[in-house]
């Protein structure tokens, strides 16, 4: 239950930053699931590069990542 908890706010938080650094403004709700999709394809990307971070700061890192790429990726088809 704390894992599902830890995995939520590290999700707003790294939407939050995401929405930031791409300069797009959201909700909480979407600034999560932006942060939590995010989280996904962050990981996804490295298994197929094989490259591994240990820690609550690699996963925000690598979930930031993540939440610019696939918010990139939405407002390139939203427009």
């Amino acid at each position: 239950m704390i894992d599902i908890l830890i995995s939520i706010l590290i999700g707003a938080l790294s939407g939050f930053i995401a929405g930031k650094i791409m300069k797009s403004d959201g909700s909480l709700i979407r600034n999560i699931i932006l942060g939590i999709v995010g989280g996904f394809v962050g990981n996804l990307i490295l298994s197929i590069t094989n490259i591994t971070l240990y820690g609550y700061l690699g996963t925000i890192i690598i979930s930031i990542i993540g939440s610019c790429l696939v918010l990139f990726i939405v407002n390139k088809f939203l427009k």
